[in-house]
């Protein structure tokens, strides 16, 4: 049997019935535990508020769905995500919406982003530069890479968004690079004043 995907029109005028349950809207705003108490006549007005909220997003949705090369009836999620996007209005919602990613992009994205934690000198972790690296010989045999005709590989610092999760592996991290920029300083830390 097919699913039913006729759409409920939106009412014009207010009515004293909601189409979300305002006892669950009750519950929910009882979850704060800075509000005290709520009254009905509030909780009705916040039910009320929240249809229009939810119907404005549906309509945003919608609009990018028929926006699209091959315009749709049904809205996806990645039309959600769009028009959170788009819109300044809905852009609070950035975060809880999120644009999707391919699984492709995210594994290749971890992997690099793993590799330069783990220190390795693999190809996908060079910058791309004017002078290609060239490997030589060390006087034990093994080999240095030289980019742009330095001894020491370049190397990227890590922004805030592309730190490890693991807290011990950052806090490593730092104290190595305070470490280095401590040895330049010779302890010494300027003052102004």
């Amino acid at each position: 049997m097919p699913y039913n995907t006729t759409a409920i029109p939106p009412r014009k005028e207010a009515t004293g019935h909601n189409q979300l349950p305002l006892t669950r809207v009750k519950k929910i705003i009882d979850q704060d535990t800075e509000i005290a108490k709520c009254s009905n006549n509030a909780a009705f007005i916040i039910t009320c508020a929240a249809e229009m909220f939810i119907q404005h997003l549906a309509d945003a949705a919608h609009t990018q769905a028929r926006a699209e090369r091959k315009p749709r009836r049904n809205i996806q999620y990645k039309d959600v995500a769009n028009a959170v996007s788009h819109q300044d209005s809905l852009e609070f919602l950035e975060d809880v919406v999120p644009k999707t990613v391919p699984l492709k992009k995210v594994r290749a994205t971890a992997k690099a982003t793993q590799a330069r934690l783990r220190g390795d000198k693999s190809p996908e972790n060079r910058p791309a530069s004017s002078h290609a690296a060239r490997p030589t010989a060390n006087g034990n045999g093994s080999k240095a890479t030289i980019v742009n005709g330095e001894g020491a590989p370049f190397s990227v610092p890590l922004r805030a968004d592309d730190r490890a999760d693991d807290p011990n592996e950052q806090l490593e991290l730092e104290m190595r690079q305070a470490a280095a920029g401590r040895s330049s300083h010779d302890g010494d830390v300027p003052m102004s004043g």
